[in-house]
């Protein structure tokens, strides 16, 4: 059991870290995935991938966290301005933060669907799967938060729009 923790553990709390957006919910959410793994292991299909199988269960706590939260009051955080001494490295924190940003204004169902592609790699059927939806509906969930991603960075000023449908860093 303790190399099923070591060999998933980055890809889950990274999931989850991801979707929630806090490090103490992701923390908190990564461990009780694996405790209702370890609970389930005996109704898993062992013909099926256990990569998906594990990313349902993170993904569905994930959810469930989200939608507690919209029940309560959101605490603002407490930001220091202090300059970098490396413009580029400011930069690129600054797109990062800004992507961040954008991440977290998605649907719930788009942000899971973009962060299993881009993030986890799984392709368009391991997503339909650990979202329990069809192939299509993966293809246009994570069409659709691209698109609201680059258009939430256009609107913030974090990138710019150009004519041939690519967007440039400001």
């Amino acid at each position: 059991m303790v190399e099923l923790v070591e060999l998933f553990h980055g890809t889950v709390f990274g999931l989850c870290y991801r979707m929630l957006g806090q490090w103490q919910d992701a923390e908190d959410v990564t461990q009780d995935v694996f405790v209702r793994v370890f609970r389930s292991l005996h109704r898993y299909d062992r013909q099926r991938e256990f990569k998906p199988w594990l990313l349902a269960i993170a993904g569905n706590r994930c959810r469930t966290v989200l939608a507690q939260r919209k029940r309560r009051p959101t605490p603002r955080p407490v930001v220091n301005d202090l300059p970098d001494p490396n413009p580029a490295l400011r930069d690129a924190q600054h797109l990062s933060e800004e992507v961040q940003l954008a991440l977290g204004k998605l649907r719930d169902d788009h942000r899971a669907a973009f962060l299993l592609f881009h993030e986890q790699e799984l392709s368009y059927a391991e997503i339909g799967e650990v979202l329990g939806c069809p192939v299509g509906t993966v293809k246009t969930w994570i069409y659709r938060a691209r698109r609201d991603i680059a258009r939430e960075l256009i609107r913030r000023g974090a990138i710019e729009e150009t004519n041939d449908d690519n967007v440039r860093s400001v």
